[in-house]
């Protein structure tokens, strides 16, 4: 499942939340990583990716 944030440089960023390793934040806002050292930076509150991450993994599967 994708989530969509705004990224530092004010690009829209679609998210795949099954790849994301750690969250961390960050002076320009939130900065979310993956694996084999990728990461990005989005103006999101540390609280609100969370919650929208989370958000995508109750949805029931069919």
């Amino acid at each position: 499942m994708f989530v969509k944030f705004v990224s530092a440089d004010r690009v829209e960023t679609a998210i795949n939340a099954s790849q994301v390793t750690f969250i961390s934040s960050v002076t320009d806002g939130t900065r979310i990583r993956f694996g084999e050292g990728r990461s990005v930076t989005v103006v999101e509150p540390m609280d609100e990716v969370i919650s929208r991450l989370n958000e995508t993994r109750q949805l029931p599967t069919t």
